[in-house]
C-alpha cells in the first residue's frame, strides 16, 4: 500500500485543481487558499513519502510534475481570468509549460524519448509559482497586508519562468540534435 500512496496523493492533489479554480471564479479565495495550500503540502508529502520509504514508481515520476502543472496553470489562469495575476505572467507560466509538455511529445514522436528529470532550476521554478500564487490568495482571501510580496513575487516568477523554460529548450535541442543520426 504504501508503494501507492505518492500516486494516489499526487492524484488527489489533481482532484482539488476543479474545486481551487472554482472557488477563484466565484470569489472565494479564503476557500481557494486553504485548499490550495492542501495541494501544495501534498505535493512535499508525497515526494517525502516516495523518497523515505523506497515508494518512487515509474508512474509516479511522470504524474507528480503533471500534477504539478495541471495545478499551477489552472490556477495562474483562474488568478489570470479574476484580474489578480497580470496576464503576461499568465502567458510566461502557460508558454513555459506546454513548451515542455509539446517538448516531450515531440521527442517521442521522434523515438527520442525524454527522461523526466525535473531541474533544480525547474524545482525552484515550481516552488516560486506555488509560492506566489498562494500570496496572492492569501491577500485576496485572508486580507494578509502582502501586496508588495505579490508584486516583487510576480517579478521573481517571470524571471526564473523564462529562465526555466529557456533551460528546457537547450537541453532538449542537445538531445535532440546530439542523439539524432537519421540525417
Amino acid at each position: 500500500m504504501i508503494k501507492h500512496l505518492p500516486n494516489i496523493i499526487s492524484l488527489t492533489r489533481i482532484l482539488m485543481v476543479p474545486v481551487v479554480v472554482w472557488l477563484i471564479v466565484i470569489g472565494e479565495m479564503s476557500g481557494a487558499f486553504w485548499i490550495f495550500l492542501a495541494a501544495g503540502v501534498s505535493d512535499a508529502v508525497d515526494g517525502f513519502i516516495a523518497k523515505q520509504f523506497d515508494a518512487v514508481t515509474e508512474v509516479g515520476t511522470y504524474l507528480d510534475p503533471v500534477a504539478d502543472k495541471v495545478l499551477l496553470v489552472s490556477v495562474f489562469l483562474a488568478l489570470g481570468a479574476t484580474g489578480l495575476v497580470s496576464p503576461w505572467l499568465v502567458i510566461l507560466v502557460v508558454s513555459r509549460d506546454a513548451l515542455i509538455i509539446g517538448g516531450v511529445i515531440f521527442s517521442f514522436a521522434l523515438s527520442m524519448p525524454l527522461r523526466a528529470r525535473p531541474s533544480i532550476l525547474g524545482k525552484v521554478n515550481t516552488g516560486a509559482q506555488m509560492g506566489l500564487a498562494g500570496v496572492v490568495l492569501a491577500v485576496h482571501g485572508l486580507g494578509w497586508p502582502l501586496e508588495v510580496a505579490s508584486t516583487l513575487g510576480a517579478m521573481v516568477v517571470g524571471i526564473l519562468t523564462a529562465a526555466s523554460g529557456g533551460q528546457y529548450i537547450l537541453r532538449w535541442s542537445r538531445t535532440a540534435f546530439l542523439e539524432d543520426t537519421r540525417g
